[in-house]
């Protein structure tokens, strides 16, 4: 009996091993974001209702305060997006709470988790794009490894950077040209740069970091990066300002 089971067994083992064979391959993704609210959920549960209630109420007056406004869409995408500048950009306008005057900041494109849909901006979108605990972080770089950073940023195929940081790349991941504010990275200069305190150790293939000197790690709560992002369209809110995100050229991929 076992002689003629085997057998049998192998020959449908093989048959579903071979149908799970396809010429068919994903060519290409494509993404939104898609907000789940009451309009699909056509039949409520009541009861799942009544359990949840008193719990929404609490989440909700921490998480639905709005804190600003943004013009379009934005999303985080290499080599450059208008999310992951935006992001860079108010690391660099955190400076001067600390009284430092970064000449550039980075911000890692795998930590932005969310993208930001045109309009009001809520303290829970704010988390959602920054949802990990973060902090500010100041750094002194000399030129040599600023090209460096620059080197693995391109190897990566772009990281967020601040407004001045003008990088070409190629295809294949190689830094072709730097420029920082108008100017050729200085080799025998020191550049204050601001980031994450999860970058400044290295992390994500910017080794570069480890080089670091003048170190300047603030561990309070409200230098967590979400805080500092909230606080930047809490200030331009009460300026009346709606925040925009461009892309404009920081990382350029050439042939």
């Amino acid at each position: 009996m076992k002689k003629t089971i085997a057998p049998f067994i192998l020959l449908i083992l093989a048959l579903v091993v071979a149908s799970c064979h396809t010429r068919y391959v994903i060519t290409d993704i494509t993404r939104t974001r898609i907000v789940v609210d009451e309009r699909y959920d056509a039949h409520p549960d009541a009861a799942a209702e009544t359990f949840v209630k008193p719990y929404q109420h609490e989440v909700d007056s921490l998480m639905m305060p709005v804190v600003g406004q943004v013009s379009l869409y934005m999303r985080a995408h290499r080599p450059e997006s208008e999310l992951s500048n935006l992001l860079a950009d108010i690391l660099l306008w955190s400076g001067k709470a600390y009284n430092e005057s970064p000449d550039f900041s980075v911000y890692n494109m795998g930590g932005i988790r969310a993208a930001l849909a045109k309009g009001p901006v809520t303290l829970g979108n704010v988390n959602d794009v920054a949802p990990f605990d973060n902090k500010i972080f100041f750094l002194s770089l000399t030129g040599d490894k600023i090209l460096e950073l620059f080197s693995q940023i391109a190897k990566r195929g772009g990281e967020g950077v601040s407004h001045g940081v003008e990088l070409e790349i190629s295809r294949d991941g190689k830094l072709i040209k730097a420029r920082l504010n108008g100017e050729e990275v200085d080799t025998n200069k020191s550049y204050r740069v601001a980031t994450l305190d999860y970058l400044a150790s290295g992390n994500d293939g910017l080794s570069a970091f480890n080089y670091k000197s003048d170190v300047r790690s603030p561990q309070g709560a409200d230098d967590n990066v979400r805080v500092l992002i909230a606080n930047y369209f809490r200030d331009n809110s009460g300026k009346g300002l709606v925040v925009d995100g461009k892309v404009e050229g920081r990382i350029k991929v050439v042939n």
